[in-house]
């Protein structure tokens, strides 16, 4: 996999757009372990630019998780079907929080089949979401 440096103001400019937040999970920079990174929307790899309309700012745990992906299977449809892209997308057309708002629920095709590429449910996140619920952190303001 190529890797292509991002300047520091590109990194910033992105991070303000996301308001300090990965831009799949909305997890708050903040209380992150480890440095958000910059995720290719549509990767490198497969012809995507390191400009911002194809640039995410996100935690470690998303972009591991979608690595090079840019479509994933929606298992109620059973399509194959584009991942969230957040430069033309509206996360509150496809995401919202369930009954619990420590869970992400997809509103769409979209929406579920990023949650399940993504694991936008994985446990850590879970504890993590809970913990900003109690101080009164979760969930953010979109």
């Amino acid at each position: 996999m190529s890797k292509q440096r991002i300047p520091n103001e590109l990194r910033d400019q992105l991070a303000a757009l996301s308001k300090n937040r990965c831009e799949y999970c909305l997890s708050p920079e903040a209380f992150s372990t480890q440095p958000f990174e910059i995720d290719h929307i549509l990767a490198l790899s497969l012809g995507g630019l390191s400009e911002i309309p194809n640039l995410a700012y996100c935690c470690r745990g998303c972009n591991s998780h979608k690595f090079n992906k840019n479509k994933a299977l929606d298992e109620i449809s059973g399509l194959i079907v584009p991942i969230f892209n957040p430069r033309e997308q509206s996360w509150q057309e496809h995401f919202a929080w369930d009954n619990d708002p420590c869970y992400m629920i997809g509103l769409t095709s979209t929406g579920r089949s990023t949650i399940d590429a993504l694991n936008l449910n994985r446990p850590k996140l879970i504890e993590l979401r809970g913990l900003l619920l109690d101080i009164h952190k979760h969930p953010p303001e979109i």
